[in-house]
């Protein structure tokens, strides 16, 4: 959902510009789902230190600390700072971090994991375009090519490929080239307004199906996005089952991804009326992954729209799970309430109570209702980045292989530890839940080397030269 609005821009930065090159980001950065925080003591101390080793470890291997931000041992460089400032939480050493040969002699061992990245967007060229004009509060403009300077080949009719054509520039570069992903699912967010939409929902289609004739293989999967309460919606539907073939439904239950708009098309999963009919469709199609945005919804947006609290929350997703056990419930953001407000609201409400609103909710859902078809999604069970608003993915899936559980927390909350990068636990959640979901057969998909596969090798060889940028917008100092 849009949170940021005409009258916070004084107070962000684009982060293109204002967010320091590091292999991981230092401070918070948002889409435009929920105004960022301001940067942390922690993340300064983080920044600081960082850039410090970063400088000496540049200089010992005879190069800049921007190269070096780009190789694997600054990456590890990052995971061995996060816990001198916040303990351990990461697997990684400081040999990793001096030893670029140990590092790349790692990354190396993993880089053929399978990752299938299911909540992906496309980065738009102009962060905020719409926010001059008070007559446009939300379009976003998506502007550049991709196509010469990646090698692709020319149309059928000759013309390059341009914007117009795949809406799609640096994704591909920051997720399939400078990121270990394989598959990534093509998601969009909706509104009641035309011209506000992220993507248009024939663009995102049209993108899926020339990315992946240039792959040579089904690379992107595409969702299509529901619009509950708008005119036409279930006839968008039967088209999209007829012509589109999606993977999955996407939905917003607030109604319209700018909340400015004021949510006038909230909707409820459990509505018997007007979605289970939409249910039927899904499951005589053998489209059975329902994707619904919930949580980031802070105590600031609360307060300018009260109503629209219960549609954020997870509380209609166990009925309509129990209700349509055929289909399977994806709740993207895993419910997370608490984006937007202070960092330390989720914190001291975990300390305190042990449970996370509305992420513990969603969670006791299995049990509470006796259904096996509710996921939860952003590295919970289900790997989703929400990139590239954050940049290359890579950090996260760095941070997700090295991540491990405190011996202290696992004691007290009974937790089981994650395990290996590339052990059972993690390969589950990188791919295996997702695909499984998806219904995507890996071993006849990506059984063969593709033109994908053949672009990454070269640009290895040329040598790899991540941008490090995110995307989004930070809080200026």
């Amino acid at each position: 959902m849009r949170m940021i609005g005409p009258e916070h821009m004084a107070q962000l930065s684009v982060a293109e510009d204002a967010a320091l090159p590091t292999p991981i980001p230092t401070q918070i950065i948002s889409s435009d789902e929920y105004f960022p925080a301001p940067q942390s003591e922690q993340q300064r101390e983080v920044e600081a230190r960082l850039l410090d080793l970063g400088s000496s470890l540049a200089r010992k291997q005879g190069m800049s600390r921007r190269r070096f931000f780009q190789t694997a041992a600054g990456m590890a460089a990052s995971y061995l700072v996060m816990n001198e400032v916040y303990g351990r939480l990461f697997a990684v050493n400081e040999a990793e971090a001096a030893t670029p040969g140990l590092a790349d002699q790692r990354a190396n061992g993993l880089k053929g994991q399978m990752v299938f990245d299911a909540h992906t967007h496309f980065l738009r060229d102009d962060p905020a375009p719409e926010y001059g004009d008070p007559n446009r509060a939300g379009s976003l403009l998506w502007q550049r090519k991709i196509a010469a300077k990646l090698g692709w080949s020319k149309l059928p009719d000759g013309r390059e490929p341009t914007i117009d054509d795949l809406r799609f520039d640096s994704y591909f570069k920051e997720i399939f080239l400078d990121s270990d992903t394989k598959v990534a699912l093509l998601t969009n967010a909706p509104s009641d307004a035309p011209q506000d939409w992220i993507v248009p929902q024939e663009a995102v289609f049209s993108a899926r199906d020339q990315i992946n004739k240039e792959a040579g293989s089904r690379r992107v999967l595409a969702h299509y996005v529901l619009t509950p309460g708008q005119s036409g919606w279930l006839e968008g539907v039967d088209k999209a089952i007829e012509v589109h073939k999606p993977v999955g439904w996407k939905g917003y239950t607030i109604g319209d991804v700018i909340l400015s708009h004021g949510g006038k098309t909230a909707w409820r999963l459990d509505d018997e009326k007007l979605m289970y009919p939409f249910y039927e469709k899904a499951a005589k199609a053998g489209i059975r992954s329902v994707c619904i945005h919930k949580g980031l919804f802070p105590k600031a947006a609360e307060e300018r729209l009260p109503h629209l609290a219960a549609f954020a929350s997870v509380a209609d997703v166990g009925k309509a799970a129990k209700d349509w056990p055929q289909l399977n419930f994806a709740i993207y953001h895993s419910g997370f309430r608490h984006v937007g407000g202070p960092p330390t609201d989720g914190l001291e409400e975990w300390e305190k109570t042990g449970r996370l609103s509305w992420v513990s909710d969603l969670a006791e859902i299995p049990e509470k209702f006796g259904v096996k078809n509710v996921y939860g999604d952003l590295g919970a069970i289900i790997w989703g980045t929400d990139s590239i608003w954050t940049g290359s993915p890579q950090w996260q899936i760095e941070a997700m292989r090295r991540l491990e559980i405190p011996e202290d927390m696992q004691k007290q909350h009974g937790f089981a530890p994650l395990g290996a990068a590339d052990g059972p636990v993690k390969n589950a959640i990188f791919a295996e839940n997702g695909f499984r979901l998806f219904g995507y057969k890996k071993d006849a998909e990506l059984a063969r080397p593709d033109r994908f596969t053949e672009m990454k090798a070269q640009y290895e060889l040329d040598g790899i030269e991540p941008s490090n940028l995110r995307y989004g917008y930070v809080r200026r100092s």
